[in-house]
């Protein structure tokens, strides 16, 4: 597929360890990576280029371990506002939790949560 100069750019950007046009290969991966790590600019442009249905389905099932509290260095504060700042732009609230990862055959309640939301 051919991307503009534009879209490979903010992509670079995003999806720094890999190459803009195999992080757009995976749209809904990219636009879990935008959310989480794209400036207000970079948003601009990319909604030249991706629906509002798009950014929402990505939202209703991100790629696992993007939204992820547990991945930073920074504050987990962090990761909660980005979730809430994306569901309240697309009117869910209250915004639900955080998604958790999911593991095909293993049951969640059974396993131990090695990273516990900080109070």
């Amino acid at each position: 597929m051919i991307h503009s100069d534009e879209l490979l750019a903010v992509a670079k950007r995003i999806v720094w360890f890999g190459s803009p046009e195999e992080a757009l290969e995976f749209p809904m991966r990219f636009l879990t990576y935008a959310m989480t790590y794209a400036t207000d600019e970079d948003i601009e442009i990319l909604r030249k280029y991706f629906s509002d249905d798009e950014f929402k389905a990505a939202l209703d099932d991100p790629a696992p371990g993007i939204f992820d509290q547990s991945s930073s260095h920074n504050s987990s504060s962090r990761w909660c506002r980005i979730w809430a700042k994306w569901n309240q732009r697309y009117g869910r609230t209250p915004v639900p939790p955080l998604p958790k990862r999911r593991i095909p055959g293993v049951d969640p309640t059974e396993v131990a949560d090695f990273f516990p939301a900080k109070s």
